[in-house]
Formats: C-alpha cells, sequence, structure tokens
C-alpha cells in the first residue's frame, strides 16, 4: 500500500481514535469508583451491591457536570481570547476541584432544596431505589443535552429527577410543589436578571470609555471604578456563595468587607494605569487588554464557587444512600463522606478536560461575538445577580444567569448597531442634494465626535432641514432594513428549548427508571 494511503487512513480514523481514548478513561474512572465502594468500605449483601452501584453512577454524573455545566465559567473568557482553551480547562479544574474539596460542606441537604418530602418514603430499600434513579436519570440528562451543544442547568437536572422518582415511589403528595414552583420561575427570573445586569455593565463601559475621544483618558477614570467594583462583588459573592460552609459570615459583613478589598484594587488599578497609559493606543482593542487579567481571575472564581456549592448538591443523592446504607434509616439531611466528595472533584475535572471544551465553544463562541469588555459584564453578572437574587430570596440557576448575560450582551449590540445603522440613513436623507464631499465629511466627523457631540450634531441637524414625513408601514420597513443579528438564533431556541424541558425531562426519566428498579427487584 502506498504510503499517502496510509495517511489518508491515519487522518481518517484520529477522531474515533480520540473517541475511544475518552470512553477508556470514563471506563477507567468508573470501575475505580467501582473497586473502592466494593473494598474500601466493605458492606456486604443487597445494601453493598447498591452503594457500589450507586457510587458508579455519582462518577458518571460528576463527569457530565464537568462536560456541561462548568463551561459557564470559564467561557466567555475562552470566547474574548483573554485565555486559551487549554488554559481555561486547567484553571476551571483546579478550582472545581478546591471549591468541591475545601469548601463543599460537611453536611448538605440529601434531598436538593427540599424538592420532597422524606417522611413521605420511609421505607429505606424504597429510598435508596429513588436516590439511584435521580442519579441516573439527571446524569442522563445531562449527557444528551451536551451531545446537543446546550448548556443547561445541573441543579435544574437533579432536582427534576429526584421529583419525578419521588413522586413514582410516594405519590404526589410526597412533591413539595411550592419549591417547584420557584424552581419553574427561575426559569424567567436568572436569565432576565443576568442579562439586564450584563447589557447595563456594557452599556456603562460603552458610554464611559469607548464613545468618547480620547478613550485611554476615559479609561484611566473608568476602569478602576470598574475593577473595584468587580473586585468588591466576587469577595462578597465568595463570601456568600463560596466559603459559607467553612466560614460563616452574615450579609452586612461579607459586604463591608468587599467593599474594603474593592476599594483598594481601585487605588492600586488606578496607580497602575497612570504607569501603563504611555503604552495605551487610542483603540478598542488597547482598551479590552485592560479587562483580560480580571476575566481569568473572573473564571477561577466563579469556579470554586461552582464547585463548593453546585457539586455537593448535585452528588447529593450518593450522599443520600451511603447515609442511608449504612444507617439503615432515612434522614433529612446527611454528611458528605471525603470519598463522595472525591468522586464529584474528580468526576468534574475528568469529564471537563475530556467533554468540556464543546460546551465552552457553545457559551464562548456560537452564540455571539465577546471581546474582554462584554465578558468583562457577563462575569459582573454572574456575581451580582447571584447576590441581589439571594437577598430577596429568588431562586436563580448559575447556568441560566451566564447564558442570559451572553445574550444581554448580543442583544445589546444588536440594537445599538440597529440604530447606528438608522442614524446614518437619517443623516443622509437630511443631506439629500447635497455635493457628496459635504456628506463623506459630516459623517467622518459624526463617526469620530463622542456620545454628546453626535448628539448636538443630530440636534443641529433636524433644525435646519425638513423632516421627512413616513408612513408607519414605511417606518418598519426601514428598520427591518437596518436590522443587525449578531445573536445567533438558532443556539437562542436550541438553549431555551433544553432550559424548559429539563425539569420535565429528568422527572420523566427518573420514574421510568425507578419503575425498572422497582420491577426487577420484585421480579
Amino acid at each position: 500500500m502506498e504510503l499517502e494511503n496510509y495517511s489518508d487512513i491515519e487522518r481518517a480514523t484520529r477522531r474515533s481514535r480520540r473517541e475511544f481514548f475518552r470512553l477508556g478513561i470514563c471506563l477507567l474512572f468508573v470501575v475505580s469508583i467501582m473497586i473502592y465502594a466494593a473494598l474500601g468500605i466493605g458492606l456486604q449483601g443487597p445494601g453493598g451491591i447498591m452503594l457500589v452501584v450507586a457510587a458508579m453512577i455519582g462518577g458518571y454524573m460528576a463527569m457530565n457536570i464537568g462536560a456541561n455545566d462548568v463551561a459557564n465559567n470559564v467561557g466567555p473568557a475562552v470566547g474574548s481570547r483573554a485565555i486559551t482553551m487549554g488554559g481555561a480547562v486547567v484553571i476551571a479544574a483546579v478550582f472545581e476541584v478546591a471549591g468541591a474539596l475545601i469548601a463543599g460542606g460537611d453536611v448538605t441537604s440529601t434531598i436538593r432544596g427540599g424538592i420532597i418530602d422524606p417522611a413521605g418514603i420511609a421505607d429505606s430499600d424504597r429510598f435508596i431505589w429513588v436516590m439511584t434513579a435521580a442519579l441516573l436519570a439527571g446524569a442522563l440528562w445531562l449527557n444528551l443535552a451536551t451531545a446537543f451543544g446546550a448548556p443547561v442547568s445541573t441543579t435544574h437536572s437533579i432536582v427534576g429527577a429526584v421529583l419525578g422518582a419521588g413522586v413514582a415511589a410516594g405519590g404526589m403528595s410526597v412533591a413539595r410543589w411550592d419549591t417547584v414552583g420557584a424552581i419553574v420561575a427561575s426559569w424567567v427570573v436568572s436569565p432576565l436578571l443576568g442579562g439586564l445586569i450584563a447589557a447595563s455593565f456594557l452599556y456603562w463601559i460603552k458610554r464611559g470609555i469607548t464613545y468618547r475621544t480620547d478613550m485611554i483618558e476615559a479609561a484611566q477614570r473608568t476602569v478602576p471604578v470598574l475593577l473595584g467594583l468587580m473586585a468588591m462583588s466576587f469577595t462578597t459573592y465568595l463570601m456568600l456563595k463560596g466559603l459559607n460552609k467553612v466560614w460563616k459570615v452574615d450579609f452586612p459583613t461579607a459586604c463591608a468587607t468587599g467593599a474594603a478589598l474593592g476599594a483598594v484594587t481601585w487605588m492600586l488599578v488606578r496607580m497602575r494605569l497612570r504607569f501603563i497609559a504611555y503604552r495605551l493606543t487610542n483603540t478598542k482593542q488597547s482598551i479590552n487588554s485592560l479587562f483580560s487579567l480580571p476575566l481569568i481571575f473572573a473564571a477561577a472564581l466563579l469556579s470554586f464557587a461552582h464547585g463548593a456549592n453546585d457539586v455537593a448538591n448535585a452528588i447529593g443523592p450518593l450522599a443520600a444512600i451511603t447515609d442511608t446504607v449504612l444507617h439503615g434509616t432515612v434522614s433529612d439531611k446527611a454528611g458528605i463522606p471525603l470519598w463522595v466528595m472525591m468522586v464529584g472533584a474528580i468526576g468534574i475535572a475528568i469529564g471537563l478536560a475530556l467533554y468540556g471544551p464543546r460546551l465552552i465553544r457553545t457559551v464562548g463562541h456560537e452564540i455571539t461575538e465577546l471581546d474582554q469588555m462584554r465578558a468583562f459584564s457577563i462575569a459582573m453578572a454572574a456575581a451580582l445577580t447571584v447576590i441581589v437574587a439571594s437577598q430577596l430570596g429568588l431562586p436563580v440557576s448559575s447556568t441560566h444567569i451566564a447564558l442570559g448575560g451572553v445574550f444581554g450582551v448580543g442583544f445589546l449590540r444588536e440594537y445599538i448597531k440597529t440604530s447606528y445603522a438608522q442614524t446614518l440613513d437619517e443623516i443622509r436623507s437630511h443631506h439629500q442634494g447635497a455635493d457628496k464631499d459635504i456628506v463623506d465629511a459630516f459623517l467622518k466627523d459624526f463617526e469620530k465626535a463622542d456620545k454628546k457631540v453626535k448628539r448636538a450634531m443630530l440636534d443641529s441637524l433636524k433644525a435646519h432641514t425638513a423632516q421627512a414625513h413616513l408612513s408607519k408601514h414605511e417606518r418598519k420597513a426601514i428598520k427591518r432594513t437596518h436590522r443587525h443579528e449578531l445573536v445567533k438564533r438558532s443556539a437562542l431556541f436550541k438553549i431555551a428549548a433544553a432550559w424548559i424541558i429539563t425539569v420535565p425531562a429528568s422527572a420523566l426519566m427518573a420514574a421510568m427508571i425507578y419503575y425498572m428498579i422497582f420491577g426487577i427487584v420484585h421480579a
């Protein structure tokens, strides 16, 4: 066979080799969990078998969390090119594991969010089946969503699964429907809050810096304030949501600590910008570079907080099974053993490294184009929305907040681009019949002017020329002509559909799996 034919075969089989390698690593991890659960814990009989099975499913669940949910923390930073894909995977893996192991908590609710009443399923064997079915259904749904490239909420997946299996085992009365209603409300609250806050920060950056004639001088005033706010919000966020299980502080204390660190950051950044101002150029690219390092810190801190919260919650069913098997009774709360936390932490790191890049690209590249300023606005939305919502008692999802922020900055850009195109068309309509050089000169001056001067130029133009009289239909036609679509609609509809069906889909899958287990045991 010719050498070039060997090369063709090599290229054709490269992808399949990568897939087999990933599958092999995942199987090795699951088998390692099986061996430890069987030999390390040393339980015998049906309870020991169920614990081994649940531990294996818990590892599978953890890998799916890493493949899907972690992308929201680092996707914007990768999409803005503040950090490479490899660097993002390493940072996210390290800080997710650190958050889970350092601040994952000693005690957490075994039934996520109080979604079902344990008293309704008093039989310990049946409770173990419920939690096993919930784990498997949540993992399968995350796997399916990842395969379709749709970032979904891990919390919603496991809550829906616990709800479905619980109702299958104990009837409708076992569900706590007020919690379910709050979760449904979060489908709207989370993305809207995230989108509004992200869009507000981006508009502030545009008005305060990029719309100014001297962007360097404007950046020296505005960037220290922005980064000071970032330090304040992320410190508060970390103390309330990341370290709250190892260091309990109240909201005023967290805010005061955050404000102090924010003030220090504002002062240091202001001094730093004075020294490096001469290196900057009066361009957006130069201003963007000022946000690169803060974005790396934001990705790390968001990953740590995610590891401290969502990881422990997602493996809660495994902790519930372990506690029930060891003690023979069903309890509302149970400690999470170190080995269970290790299963969650290592599984997330493996899933992120092997399958995470696909969803990271979806969040960072495939919805809308991101630069560092836009990614910074999304990171601020992720922290501030959780802080505000938690104090107002509103249920929110970190996944929905981050993606809402991505959509928010995208739709703001669409609005600005469309409005600017309509403004240019309006200028040309007021110069009808004028010499082309005059029109070009006016447009050139208009583009270089800052926001305040632009408004004065338009007011002066309208005062000296007649306004064209257009019908409502003609005005709509002009708007359609100048509409800029900078958000990928197919991604929007796919992600929104996945969000809506996450809870019912995982609930239905969990109920079916529970009935299968029940049928096998009683066959």
